[in-house]
């Protein structure tokens, strides 16, 4: 019988034991890398779709809104076409199948949603449309999720949620009990809660995404027909105010909408979600609002009082405490 000699064997021992340390070591700092990869994908797309926010706000006299949205989407339409060309013939029998789900998906979620936005900025601050829009179209996701997907909420999500209208509620009232009390919503807030609530059925809508559609062509989809809806009103609001001024700001505007917060945010995000996971990247979108605030005081010159401080962290902490797990 072959042996080694004892020195060799414990040699060979230890360089293969040093071998399989050398490559955990490695998977584990490529696990890493990917995390932290993550994280600042994440970051960075909720960075861009903050400034969503802060245009509404920005631009109400120079841009009307359904105008902003139809150019935001159409230049994404554009922008994203020539990479959902070849899906989108090899997937067209899909499409004409589930052609309703689209159809929603693109009213809710394109049509509706940042319309409405673009309208709230106009009687809204940033600030408030932020916290208020952002953080409250997931509680209705999950009440939508429960009524139309009969999807189980779990006690902590029950209790995060109670905790996030606490939060909202102590905006919308200016904490002010007697607010509360006799509370009546402003035209902004109408319109940023329409916003919330249209998101939030586009969110419920899409998870039941058929199979077999790929997601660029997906968004290709959704994107053209949101953008084909929203024409005629386009060309509404067109007759009624005219046209905008074509200038580097207003180009500069709609093609951050169009590239930055529709298609690169949309594509990273998705990155991001690979590497941490759906629930986890979930929660990165609770810096949307943080994110807004800021850049509504030094952009707008808005100002940040205690209500908004103490309701944002009512917020996140509900948020956070909905995410947790048993």
């Amino acid at each position: 019988m072959f042996c080694l000699p004892l020195q060799k064997a414990e040699g060979f021992k230890d360089t293969y034991i040093a071998i399989i340390f050398a490559r955990l070591m490695d998977n584990t700092h490529h696990h890493q890398r990917q995390v932290f990869i993550g994280i600042g994908l994440a970051v960075l797309a909720t960075l861009i779709w903050s400034g969503n926010f802060i245009i509404a706000r920005g631009v109400i006299k120079t841009i009307q809104p359904v105008t902003l949205a139809f150019y935001r989407w159409l230049t994404a339409t554009i922008i994203i076409a020539p990479f959902a060309w070849k899906y989108f013939f090899a997937e067209i029998k899909v499409v004409k199948q589930r052609f309703a789900f689209f159809l929603l998906a693109a009213v809710t979620g394109v049509s509706m949603f940042n319309t409405f936005v673009y309208v709230a900025g106009h009687y809204s601050s940033a600030i408030n449309m932020a916290i208020l829009g952002t953080c409250s179209s997931p509680i209705m996701s999950v009440i939508l999720a429960r009524i139309f997907l009969k999807e189980k909420i779990p006690a902590l999500r029950i209790a995060g949620m109670i905790i996030c209208i606490c939060g909202i509620l102590l905006l919308l009232s200016k904490g002010n009990i007697q607010n509360l009390i006799s509370l009546k919503f402003t035209k902004g807030d109408f319109w940023i809660m329409a916003a919330a609530l249209s998101f939030a059925i586009y969110n419920t809508t899409v998870k039941k995404k058929p199979g077999g559609t790929h997601p660029v062509n997906f968004l290709f989809i959704v994107f053209l027909l949101g953008t084909i809806i929203l024409f005629p009103f386009y060309l509404s609001e067109l007759n009624k105010y005219g046209g905008i001024e074509i200038n580097v700001g207003n180009l500069s505007t709609i093609l951050y909408l169009g590239l930055g917060t529709s298609v690169i945010c949309f594509y990273i995000w998705n990155k991001a979600i690979g590497a941490l996971g759906s629930g986890r990247t979930a929660l990165f979108g609770n810096l949307i609002p943080v994110f807004s605030s800021i850049e509504a005081v030094f952009f707008l010159g808005e100002k940040i009082t205690l209500i908004h401080i103490i309701s944002f962290i009512l917020v996140v902490s509900g948020l956070v405490v909905a995410n947790l797990k048993k």
